[in-house]
């Protein structure tokens, strides 16, 4: 059972149509990303990764990824959401990927 933080709760809105990747990693970490449509029409994403135990080790969310499709942004936040969960990215972000627009949690 994942333990969500501010930064998912912030962003849930049940009334809106997602699509979402789930996955465990092989040291049993999950990553759990969702892309939407707002109301406005814009494409928001947010991702998580989570322990093993459930609790949330790091949570990003985007209001907006202008110019990307559902399915780019949610392509973009697998890899992005699976970088951070190996350790193979750092919370400061590497060159050409964009810092979270919006907000950052992290435990």
């Amino acid at each position: 059972m994942r333990i969500r933080g501010d930064q998912f709760w912030s962003w849930a809105d049940p009334n809106l149509h997602h699509r979402r990747h789930d996955e465990t990693l092989a040291n049993g970490t999950c990553i759990d990303v969702q892309v939407r449509l707002s109301r406005t029409g814009a494409t928001q994403l947010f991702f998580g990764v989570y322990a093993v135990s459930g609790a949330a080790l790091h949570e990003e969310a985007f209001d907006a990824r202008p110019g990307e499709s559902m399915t780019r942004a949610l392509a973009w936040g697998v890899a992005r959401a699976r970088a951070i969960a190996s350790g193979t990215l750092t919370m400061a972000g590497v060159a050409g990927v964009p810092a979270p627009r919006l907000r950052a949690y992290m435990r």
